[in-house]
This record gives structure tokens, sequence and C-alpha cells, in this order.
């Protein structure tokens, strides 16, 4: 980079420096300084320029640009030209002096600048700041502190200028009144003489060697007196330590008479503020300089002093330093550093008063003293010289303190003493021992706990320090090698020292091998000139028994084995190469293992075999009794380490088994059995295992001993002495016994095979028995763990002998009882003792021996043992106590080998399986850890069934399906130890059923190989992952699973949906699903049995997740055999329950299945008759209709596959065939009953798990016929038929008929498209068997020629055809219906009934004759049809038939039945319409006839009647060809108007009078026949009617005949009561006519 481009680099950097972010400026900062690293001088002088430009730039951020430079010159300032320098300087010096006020991080930053420069240029420095300094004004105190601070940088560039400095300076000291200008002055006069120090203190390297110190001494005395008498007694501690920290290094430049004239007062004075200040750093600072510098001038001053000297700096270092504040450790350094120049000086005196202070008790003047005996030691030892044995005299009091505080200072007295000869003198071995019994304290009981700054928790603790210290000095100081060897061994065998022996050892090993490196003379220990060491046979044991246990101690077994190898000359000399070679792979086993992983009795056999080892190198019976008695006496020694003493028994079995004196072996065999401590479990393990070593090789001696023990008066003194305390003696005693019986099982475990099968009954066996004559209920727990120990060892060792296939133990039954009841005592859910471990071990063994067990026993002793293990609570953590954890999982491993000896016995599938039936219980627990136990032991039986397998003959495995289905599901298990064992279980069921296929063992299928690969997806907890996993489990299965297997398989897999633990029912609905879809095809035969066990189950079963894995089975199966899953689900009982329910709506999840399963159902509803009748107990009662099973239940199936949204496509593609069969089927339920078994249940109520449905026939089919019409799209078909009632009219057998009509409507007006091949479904049901499915049919089509949707679909004729074909059916309603949808083609297709007049006219002629009856319903239809079409046939069709029609329908005016009377009058009335203008005579002659009936029956007590009349007489009055006639009609019986009957009547009868006289006498015979009628209004009308036709006649009118009787004759009252009951006035309607009414009575025979 060029020059310009760096500075515009730095004058960018630097313009961002003002950034308000701390960051940013440091950043800034960071680069300038690493520009100016590479371009230092280019940096500088941008910085220069940039900060002389920006004059007004605040001084934060000059002091930062400040600071960068002083960064770069630290480094870079050998690089600058003088120029340069000359211009930082003054850039620098007026940066510092630009303001008089302290702004200290600017100016500190400016002097920082000037002190970087006056490294290199300091000449130019010092000029610019002499500068600064004016005579008679006090100079800046930046200038003050830059040169005090280049004091110090280069003493020897200042130096020079200091005469010159101090001339100027010391004349204004006396203007300094400010406290911060004083502590200004006196920090430079520190440095100033401190660089003077230096300078004189290296003139060989100064530039002017010519320099003295008198050149500085009269300044420094003047500046000295100011400071000392005017500034030293200021109130300002600051200040006050200022000067202190001054004068010390003044005092060496003071003149020589001066400083022995002054010290009387300045000692004084400097200690008299030890009181003042609690920072006591300075202050003894700069006293230790004062006594320096007062001790090279020869002071006499000092002695005077001496006693408040050494008491004030005892004082200080007695002050704890707990302190976390480093001054209080440097005041420490400092207060020493001033008792190391008074013990230089006067070393008499400070003894005189430091060794009187150690016999204090007080903690901190003890310690506080020992650190300065331990630093005079250090630091002046040529004046200690002969002061040692005062000195170590003076340690008795400080030895015996235990105060850890003090011991450590002890114990660093001591080391300083062994590094100076003091150990040497006579009383060093005390000191000797000290350390050793520091290093033997317990680590626990150490009471003080690290400070807060300790790295190392144990690195101040006594014993870490007193550890250190013994190997320092064993390895580091030279001259104490002849004191500590072989002066240690002796500290070995003591028991108080067994927590040093590590260090010991390790001591030891170092001398030892510096004494081998001398010479065998001076290794070779003398034992005859060292009385007080331990024996060579006491240090071997004593060593090879603390090796037993290696690591505790910081790993005292390494250590002991090391030093044992080294010893070995002083041992025995024959023992180097084998313990040269044998020692070192016993380092290297500990080097491989830990504390955690180190298996103890492997360890313990090594070193017992390297005793061994070492005793067959020996061969000398008088060295090894030698060692066997020292084993033994080293007994008592071990009482408080049992595992070490049980280790030091096996050393002496094996020492006494190495021995050839029998005597000898007898005698300590006596004595061990009578010393031995039978409380205690570990010895009595011990014992018996010292017993049973010995054993190997004195079988006979062995056992003759114990037995002579149990004879011995040792033996019954002791049980005589234990009786007089009846509270313990029986536990006590027990404890011996429990011993002995220990002994023997040792023996029995330990003898030769060879000759242990003589011994067992006869000796072992008999003496074990006869010690355990306790019941289990009441016996101590440790003798019978001693006898289950000891039983278990006599059986392990027949099982072991070469002879056992030929023994015949005669007393294993009984044997084996003993050891269950043991088992059964223990308490099921918590592992206390190891009882249950060895007694299953026991049985393991027994199981193996000849006679076998019966089925009955072995029984019992499987269910036992699993019963005591599979109950006990979870495995213990490691935090609850690795014991515990241990026991519990050897007790699972006795019980593995248990289980697996018993199957060894019957290695067939069905042994296999009876093992797997035990264990199943606890396979389905819903206890997790039980589980887990009984999966891990299944696969272990597995396992060890497929190893051993031996197949000679190729056999059926006929219980594979049973066993992969109880474990298959567990491969979903919540514990994933559980799945991954499940899987295993499988896996090993597989290959069984391939070895029983034939194939070899080492064959390795494919598929099942991939079971192993799916274990990492078990591990997985995600579900999904699981379960997929559970089906690739399942696939496998399904191609390895013979076919005679699978239905075995799912039963069992069935079994499992009711599975507590959801997993694994899931995963069972897994596998099923998986199976069924793999396998389904096969299983056509099962299907009823799996549709049976799949409902059962579900019944069960209360997992969400059941319900829909079995609709998926239940779908899976039915896309194979689809008749089949139908017939059989058809067999499920009434009412469906909620799951059976479910299972038919599985059926629809896909349109094809859904197809079909809805045409089966369809041929099953239609393939048996819908009821059956039974006639009641009753004679001549109705006989009861009961609905037929299939078909109701076919419908049930069908309501509930149509629930199923997924059967919509189905049900398009069958739409005709299901409205059809469901319509007829709803026809023909009408009243049809159920069966008495589920009327039972309806009465009772169904339970919660049935479907919410009723179960009635009739209601059924409606409910699925609405269901048809839901899932097919027609909703709004359904919808109208719920607003319009229509679903509950076909329920009924009433309004079944207009239920069917509705529903009719509602296609026609909402499905209409649909019909066509509704229709032509229909066609074949005129021939029904069935009455009600013909009614139903016909009604259906007989409304839909009410919708012009008959026409626009082009099914007009069709629908016409049908209908007419149904004319002749022998039912009354079919030909009604048909009459009805005949007519109903006016409403619908008006324009199409001309086309087909006739054939309506002729259908409906018809019906008026169909029947005798009077009142043919027929008849009636036919009334009413006529009624709508006569308006549109042709004219001339009608007329032919006129006259019949009213001829027929004339009988029908009064009819009983008001809607004969209704229709047949409306529909004369609309005969009269269509012949207005055109009527024949004929019927002219059947109007006529009509008028009387018509009339009267306005009269009708039911309104409908009464309108009809009215409608029929306005008809008719067209047709008589009289006006007035008509208009009256219309005039008086419009609908709505109210009518005044006998007005009406009265101008009737006179237009009749006027018009037609000729009829009156007809009129009249009609009215007589009324005179009886069965209607009151009717009869009252008669008479009235009569009366009307026959007025009084006048006189001049006589002449003319009147064929009616005189209206007059008719009395009043009789006229006015017909006509209230005609509905007008009485009297008054007779009276004066209303002028708007026409004429009156008089008008009216005028007019006659």
């Amino acid at each position: 980079m060029t020059e310009s481009s760096i500075k515009k680099l730095a004058s960018t950097l630097l313009d961002a420096i003002t950034d308000k972010d701390p960051v940013v400026q440091e950043q800034v900062c960071s680069a300038l300084c690493s520009l100016g690293e590479v371009r230092p001088v280019e940096t500088l002088r941008t910085c220069e320029e940039y900060l002389r430009q920006h004059d007004k730039l605040a001084h934060p951020y000059r002091a930062a640009v400040l600071r960068a430079m002083e960064r770069v010159l630290s480094s870079r300032a050998s690089e600058l030209d003088k120029d340069t320098a000359s211009t930082i300087i003054l850039l620098a010096s007026s940066e510092m002096t630009k303001t008089k006020d302290l702004v200290w991080d600017w100016q500190q930053a400016a002097s920082g600048v000037l002190v970087a420069v006056g490294r290199q240029f300091i000449s130019k420095v010092m000029e610019e700041l002499l500068r600064k300094l004016h005579p008679g004004t006090l100079p800046h105190c930046a200038v003050l502190h830059t040169l005090a601070s280049l004091s110090v940088a280069n003493a020897f560039g200042v130096v020079p200028f200091l005469p010159s400095v101090l001339s100027s300076l010391l004349p204004v000291l006396g203007m300094a009144k400010q406290d911060t200008v004083r502590v200004a002055f006196c920090s430079a006069l520190q440095r100033f003489s401190e660089g003077a120090l230096e300078y004189l203190a290296n003139l060989d390297r100064a530039p002017d060697p010519t320099v003295r110190k008198d050149a500085f001494a009269t300044d420094i005395f003047s500046a000295y007196d100011v400071l000392f008498h005017q500034w030293l007694q200021s109130r300002e501690a600051k200040l006050r330590l200022a000067v202190v920290e001054a004068l010390g290094p003044m005092s060496h430049l003071l003149p020589s008479e001066r400083l022995e004239e002054q010290l009387p007062k300045l000692l004084p004075g400097i200690l008299a503020l030890y009181k003042k200040h609690s920072e006591t750093f300075y202050l003894s600072k700069s006293l230790g300089q004062i006594l320096e510098a007062a001790v090279s001038v020869g002071s006499r001053t000092l002695e005077t002093q001496l006693d408040a000297l050494l008491a004030a700096l005892h004082s200080q270092i007695c002050v704890p330093v707990e302190s976390s504040s480093p001054l209080v450790m440097s005041n420490q350094k400092e207060v020493l550093r001033c008792f190391t120049v008074l013990a230089c000086s006067l070393p008499d005196r400070l003894l005189a008063f430091l060794l009187p202070r150690l016999d204090t008790s007080n903690e901190r003047t003890r310690v506080g003293t020992l650190q300065v005996v331990r630093h005079v030691i250090n630091s002046a030892a040529a004046q200690m010289e002969d002061k040692k044995p005062f000195i170590l005299s003076s340690m008795r009091l400080p030895l015996l303190d235990t105060n850890s505080k003090v011991k450590r200072a002890v114990v660093q007295v001591i080391s300083a003493m062994a590094h100076h000869g003091y150990l040497e003198q006579p009383g060093g071995e005390v000191m000797i021992e000290y350390i050793v019994q520091q290093c033997a304290l317990p680590p626990e009981q150490e009471p003080e706990k690290p400070g807060p700054s300790s790295k190392d928790p144990k690195a101040d603790s006594v014993r870490a320090v007193s550890v250190r210290t013994l190997y320092l000095v064993s390895t580091t100081v030279d001259r104490m090698s002849h004191v500590l060897w072989p002066y240690l061994l002796q500290f070995l065998t003591p028991v108080r020292f067994t927590g040093a022996l590590t260090p010991l050892c390790r001591s030891l090993v170092h001398l030892a091998q510096k004494r081998q490196e001398a010479g065998a003379d001076a290794f070779l220990i003398q034992y005859d000139a060292h009385a007080s060491l331990p024996s060579p046979y006491a240090v071997t044991a004593r060593l090879l028994v603390v090796s037993s246990s290696p690591y505790l101690g910081d790993g005292r077994g390494v250590a002991a084995l090391r030093l044992l190898s080294v010893l070995h000359p002083n041992i025995h000399p024959l023992l180097g190469q084998h313990w040269e070679t044998t020692v070192p792979l016993l380092l290297g086993y500990l080097d491989e293992h830990t504390e955690e992983t180190l298996p103890q009795e492997e360890w313990e056999e090594k070193l017992l075999m390297f005793l061994r080892d070492t005793l067959a190198i020996v061969s000398d019976n008088a060295w090894i009794c030698q060692l066997s008695l020292e084993l033994c006496r080293q007994l008592p020694c071990y009482d408080e380490t049992p595992q070490e003493k049980n280790f030091l028994y096996k050393c002496i079995g094996t020492t006494l088994g190495a021995a050839s004196s029998k005597e000898v072996v007898r005698k300590h065999l006596q004595e061990l059995l009578e010393t031995a401590r039978y409380q205690e479990e570990a010895e009595r393990e011990g014992l018996a295992c010292c017993f049973g070593i010995c054993a190997i090789s004195h079988l006979e001696d062995t056992l003759a001993q114990l037995e002579d023990f149990v004879r011995s008066e040792v033996f019954r003194k002791s049980i005589g002495i234990l009786n007089i305390f009846k509270d313990r003696s029986e536990n006590e005693v027990e404890k011996v016994k429990s011993a002995l019986i220990l002994c023997y099982g040792h023996v029995a475990a330990r003898a030769p095979q060879e000759l242990v099968l003589a011994k067992v009954e006869s000796d072992i066996l008999r003496n074990i028995c006869q010690h355990f004559n306790t019941k289990v209920g009441i016996a101590d727990p440790a003798l019978k763990l001693c006898l289950v120990q000891s039983v278990c060892m006599v059986s392990r060792a027949i099982c072991s002998s070469t002879q056992a296939g030929s023994f015949h133990f005669t007393q294993k039954a009984e044997l084996v009882a003993q050891m269950m009841e043991f088992i059964r005592a223990e308490p099921p859910d918590s592992l206390r003792t190891p009882i249950r471990k060895k007694a299953m071990l026991t049985c393991t063994y027994l199981v193996s021996v000849e006679p076998a067990l019966d089925e009955q026993a072995r029984a019992d002793v499987i269910r036992g043992c699993l019963h005591s293990v599979m109950a006990l609570l979870p495995e213990p953590e490691e935090k609850d106590g690795g014991c515990q954890k241990s026991l519990y999982l050897e007790t699972l491993h006795a019980l593995e080998g248990l289980l697996t000896s018993l199957l060894q016995r019957n290695m067939t599938p069905q042994g296999l399986q009876i093992m797997i039936e035990h264990l199943s219980p606890w396979i389905k627990s819903p206890r997790g850890h039980e589980r887990a136990r009984a999966l891990g032991l299944s696969a272990l039986l597995l396992r060890h069934f497929l190893e051993q397998l031996r197949v000679s003959a190729l056999v059926p495995f006929h219980n594979l399906g049973l066993l992969v289905g109880l474990f298959s599901p567990r491969c979903a298990d919540l514990w994933p130890a559980t799945r991954q064992e499940a899987v295993d279980c499988v896996y090993s069921l597989l290959y069984l059923q391939l070895g029983y296929e034939g194939f070899s063992r080492d064959y390795r299928d494919d598929v099942a190989e991939r079971l192993l690969s799916l274990k990492d997806g078990l591990v997985h907890p995600d579900p999904t992952i699981l379960f997929h996993t559970c089906h690739s489990i399942g696939q496998i299965i399904a191609k390895r699973l013979p076919p005679d297997q699978l239905i075995s398989l799912l039963l069992t897999m069935f079994e499992a949906l009711g599975d507590p633990e959801k997993n694994c029912s899931r995963a069972a609905t897994v596998m099923i699903n998986c199976l069924l879809q793999e396998r389904g095809g096969v299983l056509q035969e099962k299907v009823p049995e799996i549709v049976s066990v799949l409902r059962s189950k579900l019944q069960e079963a209360q997992g969400e997740h059941v319900l829909p894995a079995a609709q998926h089975s239940m779908y899976l199966l039915a896309t194979q055999h689809c008749a089949a899953v139908v017939s059989s689900l058809l067999g499920s009982p009434l009412p469906l329950d909620s799951h059976t329910s479910m299972l038919w709506r599985a059926l629809a999840v896909e349109p094809r299945l859904a197809a079909q399963v809805l045409g089966l159902l369809l041929e099953k509803m239609s393939r048996d008759v819908p009821f059956k009748e039974s006639r009641a107990f009753l004679l001549g009662r109705t006989p009861d209709r009961v609905a037929t099973l299939l078909p109701l239940s076919a419908t049930c199936a069908l309501f509930e596959v149509l629930s199923t949204p997924a059967a919509g496509p189905a049900v398009l593609e069958l739409y005709p065939q299901l409205f059809v069969a469901l319509l007829l089927r709803v026809s023909c339920t009408v009243g049809v009953q159920l069966p008495r078994n589920l009327q039972a249940q309806e009465r009772r109520g169904a339970s919660p798990a049935l479907a919410a449905r009723n179960l009635e026939p009739c209601s059924s089919a409606v409910d699925t016929l609405r269901a048809v019409l839901l899932r097919s799209g027609s909703e709004d078909v359904a919808q109208r038929m719920d607003l319009e009632g229509g679903w509950e009219l076909l329920r009924t057998s009433a309004g079944h008929e207009e239920g069917a009509t509705r529903l009719a409507r509602a296609m026609a007006e909402h499905a209409g498209p649909r019909l066509p091949l509704v229709l032509k479904a229909l066609a074949c049901t005129h021939s029904s068997a069935y009455e009600n499915q013909r009614v139903t049919t016909t009604a259906f089509l007989a409304e839909l020629l009410n919708s012009n949707v008959a026409n626009d679909l082009m099914l007009l004729d069709s629908l016409l055809e049908s209908l007419v074909a149904r004319q002749k059916d022998t039912c009354t309603s079919v030909r009604r219906l048909v009459l009805r949808g005949l007519a109903n083609l006016a409403s619908g297709c008006p324009d199409k009934v001309r086309a087909h007049g006739p054939q309506l006219l002729t259908a409906m002629i018809g019906g008026l004759d169909d029947g005798d009856s009077p009142h043919s319903p027929v008849a009636l239809e036919a009334m009413l049809g006529l009624a709508r079409l006569v308006h549109l046939v042709e004219a001339w069709d009608l007329r032919s038939g006129l006259l019949h029609v009213a001829i027929r329908i004339r009988p029908f005016f009064d009819s009983e039945k008001m809607e004969f009377r209704t229709a047949s009058i409306r529909l004369f009335g609309h005969l009269n319409q269509v012949c207005h203008g055109d009527c024949e005579d004929v019927f002219l002659d059947q109007v006529v006839g009509g008028l009387a009936p018509l009339l009267l029956h306005l009269q009708d007590p039911q309104a409908a009647v009464a309108s009809a009349c009215r409608f029929a007489l306005r008809m008719c009055g067209p047709n008589l060809a009289c006006e007035d006639l008509s208009a009256a009609f219309q005039k008086h019986l419009q609908e709505g108007r109210a009518l005044h009957f006998g007005e009406f009547l009265n101008t009737t009868c006179k237009h009749l009078m006027h018009h037609f006289p000729d009829l009156l006498g007809r009129l009249l015979t009609t009215c007589l026949f009324y005179f009886k009628s069965s209607w009151e209004d009717v009869r009252a009308a008669a008479p009235l009617f009569t009366g009307e036709q026959h007025p009084l006649p006048r006189p001049q009118a006589a002449q003319q005949p009147c064929l009616m009787p005189p209206l007059h004759r008719v009395p009043g009252a009789a006229r006015g009561a017909q006509a209230a009951a005609a509905g007008g006035p009485g009297s008054a309607h007779f009276g004066a006519p209303d002028p708007a009414e026409g004429p009156g009575p008089r008008g009216a025979d005028q007019g006659c």
C-alpha cells in the first residue's frame, strides 16, 4: 500500500472513532493498531495530524487516539525517525498539559505516549519535560507522573537528568498544598529513588559509571525531611501510604549518618501506622527496605528498636491469610522478608523471641511462628546451623497439636528441616514419624474445607502436604537416604499407619532403588542390627494382603507390589527372577482396570496364584510354616477391613495347603476355629474359604479337624457360655453353626473331584444337616444363607465330578423342597439377602443330578422361582447402591440358569411351551419391569433351545403360531429393552421352525435375518417409526409362518388386543392386519372363527386404537373372502352392538368392496321370507307376523354400511336395486313384530355398547332407505320426507300408502333422473306374492303420474302399462291405487289425457262397478278420478258413458259415508259442467232426478257434502235451460257465502213451479223419500221442500189444479222449526218479504 492510501485508510478510521458505540470505538482502535504494526510512521503521523487539525475533538476521543498511538509505539518506537519522534513528543506534551484540571484518562494516555517514545528518544522527551518545569511554580501533575514512569521504564536514560529535575522540584515541595499534588510528588520521588538504585546497582551497564549515591543524598534528604516531618502527619490515608511507599527506596539514598540519626524516629513512625491502616502491604514493604538500608550501614539503632519491631512483625505474620485480597499474601511475604533481614543480623535475639511462642496454645500465634521458623531455616541457613538442636527441641509441643493448620505448618517446617540437615540430628526420627502419622490420616476426617481460590480441594490438606513432603524428602534430598532407609520399613506393619502405606511404599521403592544402585551390601538389610524392623515374613504378609484392595489409599496395591518386588533379595534369595516376571503382569492387570471395573475375585485369585507360585519356588517347609504363623498373627490387624481379612484367610489356607507338616496344619486350623469372630459375616466366609483351600491338599485332615472342633471342649464351652445369655445365645450359636456349615460347603467345592463324591452324603451333608436343625420360619438368615451356599457348593461339586452321571443323589428331592421353602419365605417385592439367588443356583445344580424331578415338582420349582424374582421391584439405579444392583443381576442370572437347566431336561417343543406358559402371565404383566424380565428370560430360553436343537426327523413345530403370537406384540412395548428381547424371541422361533423343516444350524435365512436390522427401529421412541417397524416384522412372520400355524397365530394375537399395555395392543393390530393382507387368502374356512373371536375381543378391549384396527382387519379379510365375512357378520346377535356396527362400516371404505357387500346383503335380505305368521293361542285371533332374522340382520347391516361416507360410489352404482329392495322391505314389514327374544331385549333396553337404533323391522327398513337416499346424494328427498312426516307415515299401517305417495312425490321433484332405473327395477313387483309390496309399489307408481316428470322422462307409457296391468289385482287397495294413478294423469300430464281418454274412462267406469260392497273404496277412487278427468277427455269419449256414470253414481248421493256423498255429488256437478249446452235428454232426466237430493243435501251435516251440492247445483243450472233458476243457483250457492236455506228454497221452488210444473210430482215423490233420512237436518229440509212446492190456493185460481198440498196446511210452527233447522229464520222467513229478496209468498203463488 502506498503512503497516500495508508493515510487515507487511517483518516477514515479516525473519523469513525467518534461513534457512540463503545464496541465500534474499540474496533477502530484495534484497526489503527493493526495498521500501525504494518506502517507505524505513516499511521502515527496521520494520528498526530488528525489531533492537530481537530482541536475541538472531545477529550474521550482524543484519549482513544492517544492510546492507539501508545500501543503502536510500544512495539514500533525503534522505527521512528527523529523528526517524527519530535512531532509526537510535542503533540503528547501539548495534549498532556492542555488543561490544568485533572482529566486522568486523557492525560494518562498522553503520558503513555511520552513514556513509550522515551524508551528510544529519552533526551528529547526529557528536554520537553524539563521545559515544563518552571522555577517557583508547581509542575503539572501529569508531568510528575510522566517523569516517574520514565524513571522506571528507562532508568539509565533518566538518572543523569535527576539532579536537574530534583533541583527544580525540591524548592516547590513546600508549595504543594493539595493532597493529589503531594501524592504525585511522593510517587515521583519513589520512582526517582528506585531508578537511581537500579542505576547504582548496575553501574557496569550504566552510561556513566562514575555516578555515586552521594550525588543524590543531599536532595533526597531534603525531600525526606518534608515527607517525613510534614506530609506523613496528614490525615489523608492515601497520602500517608504514598509517603511511606516513597520513604522505603529513599532510605537507601540517605547519607549513612542521616539514616542512623533518623531511625529512632523513622522506625516507630512506620510501626505506628500499622494500627491506622488495614492494608499494610506498603508499610511492610517500606519497612523491609528501611531495615535493609539500616543493616547495610551497620546501624546500632536496630538493637534498641528490635523488640518493638519483632512484636509488630509477629502480629502481622499471625494475621489469617484466608482473605482473597492479593495484598494480604504480599504483606505476608514482605513481613517474612523483614524477619529474614533480622535473622541475618540478630539471629539469637530473633530465636529468643520466636521459640517460646511455639509453646503457646493459640492457633494463630503458633501457625505464624512456625511460618517464620520455616522461613528463617530456609533463608538464614548459615546463621541457624548451630541452633539446630535448640530448634528441634522447641518442636515438642507443636508436634502434639491437633489443629490441622498447625499440623500443616509443622509439616512445612519439617520439610525445611529435612533440606537443611535437621533430621539427621538426634530427635529427627520423631519428625519423620510425625510425617508418616500425618500421611496416615484418613481423608474423610479432615475438618477444614478448601478456600474458594483453591483449585485442588485436597492440595492444602494436612495429609496431602505430608504425602508430598515425604515423597520429596525421599527422592530429592540425598542426605536423607541413610536416615530413611531402612527406618521407614518399621511403619509398614502397624495398623495405625495403614493410611500411609501408599506414600511409604513409594518412598521405600525409591530408596531401595537408590540402595541397589549403590551396591548389594548397602541394600541388604541387617535385621539383627535393626531389631525394630519387621521380619521378611511380616513384610511379605502385609504387602500381599493390602494388595487385595489395590485402589484403596491412593492405589496402595500398585505401590505395595512394587515394593514387594524391589525387596525380594531381603525376603528370599530364590524369588528374584519369578517376582521380576510376575509382578509387572499383576501391575499391568491393574492398569487395565479401574476401581469400578476390577473383578475382585479374579484379582484375588491372581494374588493367590502368585502366593502359590512363591511357596512352590521357596519349597522350604520351615519358611512356609513361619509365613503361615505370621499370617495368622496379622489376623487381628484386619478386624476393621473385612475384605482384606477375608483375603488373609485365603492366604492362610493357601500357605497351609503348601505346608507338608500335618501337625502344623491341624494346629493352625484349630487355632483359627477357636479365635474366629463368628459374628462377622466376612470372617465366616473367609474362615470357610481357608478350610476349603486347605482341603485341596489336606481333605482328610480338614474334615477331621472340623469334627474334632465340634466334639471339643472349646466348642461345648463356648455354647455353654452363650447359653447363659438367653436373649442372644440362640443367634450367636447359629452364627458358629453357620460358619461350620459354610466350611463344609467350601471343602466340598475345593476338594479333589475324585475324592468328594465318597464324602458328600456320608460326611459333608450329614454334618451340614446336623448343624441345621432350625425351622425355616424362625431360622437365622445367616444360617439359612450358609446352608444354601453350602448345599449349592456340594451340588456343584457333584455336577462337576466325572462320575456325576452314575451318582444317585438320594437327598435331592428333600434338598430341592428345602430350597423352595427358603425361596418362598423371601419377601416377594424386595431383594434383601442373596438367599433366593443361592437357593436357585442350588436348584440349578440339583436339577442336573439324578434322579429326575417329577412333573409336579418341576412346575412348583418354576412357579415358585418366577414369582420370587419377577415380582421384585425394578432394577435399582447405581445411586441406590452398586451392591444392590449387583445382587439383583446375580439373582436374575441364577433364575436364568435354573430355567435353562430345567429346559435342558425336556428339549422338545412341548417342553419349550411349558416353560413359556409359565412365563406368559409375566410377559403380559401391566408392570413394565416384569415384562422386561419375562421377555429376557424367554429370549434366553429360546436361544438355548435353538443352540441345543437336534432334529433327527422332520416333525412339525406345532406351537410356533402360539409362541410367535405371544412375543411379536411385545415388539412395541414401552420399555426399549423389552422390544429388543421380543425381536430376539421371534428371530429364534423362526429359526426353530427352519430347523424343524430340516435346515442346518448354520443356515442363514435372508428374510429372518432382516429382523436383526429392524431392531434399531425399535429403539426409536417415535410411534410412527415404531409401528412401521412392527409392520415389517409382521411381513417377515407372514413370509415364514407355515399355513397350518396361521390361525393359531392370529387367535393368539387377537388375545393381545386386550393387553393393558396400549403399545402392545397397537402392535398386535398392526401385525394382524399385516398377516391378513399377506396371508389372508388361505383363511376362508377360518373366517367365521376369526370374525367371532374379533367381535368378542372388541367387547373386551378398551383401547381407542383397537376398533379402527379391527375395522381394517375386517376390510382386509373381506377383500379376500367377502361372502364369508358377510355371512359371518350376519350371524352377529341383534341388536347390533357398536363394535359390530363399526365392523360393518369397515366394509364400505373401498367402493368396489362396498358394492360387493351391498349386493350380498341385498341377496341375503331377499333370500328368506320377510316374516312368518304365528297364530295366537286364542282361536279366532288374527295371526301375528314375526320378522325373520336373516332379512332383519341384513337390513341392519345395510344401514351400517350405508352410514359410511365412503360407501357413496357403491350406493350410486346399486341405487335402483337398493331403493327398490328397501322400499319393498319397508312395505312387507309394516306391522311385523320382532321375535320374542328381541322384544325382550327391547323392553329391557339396549346395553351401552349397543348401537342406539330402533330394531323394529319396519323402522329399521325405513331408516336404511333414508340412509340410501342420503348416501346417494338425494338429501333433498330425505329432507322433504322429514318435513312432511313421510318417514313416520311409512312406518304405520294407516299412513303407509300416504308415506309411499309422499316418497314418490319427493322423488319426482328432487330425484327425477334416477326414476327410470327405479321403475325398471319395480317392473317385476306387480306379481309379488306379498300384498303389501304390491300396494306400496302401486302407490309409488300412481303418485309419479301426478308429476310431469313422467312425461319429461318418457315414463308415461310404461307407468300406464304397469298400472293397467294391476287393474285386476286381487287386492282392493291395489285396484284403488291404480285408479288414483290413472287419474293423476290429469294433473301430471293433462295434455296426454285426451290420447288415453277411452282407456282412462274405461278404467274409471269399471272401477265404479268394482266389487259387491256398497262402499267400495275402488268406486270412491273412480268417482274422484272421473271428477278430475272428465274435463280433459274428448266429449265424444265421455258421452258414451255419461248416462252410465250418472246412473251409477246416483245411489251414492245418499251414502252413509260422507266421502262417497261428496265424491258422487261433486262428480255429478263435473258431469253437468262438461255437458253445458250439449246435454242429452237421457242425462237431463238424471239431472232433474238429482235436483231434490242436491237441494236437500244442502242441509247435510257434513260441510264437504253441502259444498259439493252447491257446486253440483251451480253446474246443473245451465243444463235446466232456465236462466232464472240458474241465476238463483249462482247467486245463492257461491262458495263462502252464507246460505239462507228457506229463502233459497222458496226462490228455487217458485222457479221450478213456474218453469217446470210437470216435475213437481217427481220432486214430491223424491222428497217423500227423505222424510225418513237418518240425518236430522235433511229430514227437516224434506217437509220444508215439500211445503214450498204446494202453496195455499187463491180464490180466483181455485179452478186450477194443484198437485201439491197447500202450504198453509203445514203448521206455522212446523215451518218455522223446519226453516230454523235448515239454517234460516223461522216465521219471519214467511212474513213480509225483503224487497231485495224478490216477491213474497203471494208472488210465489202467482208465479205458481
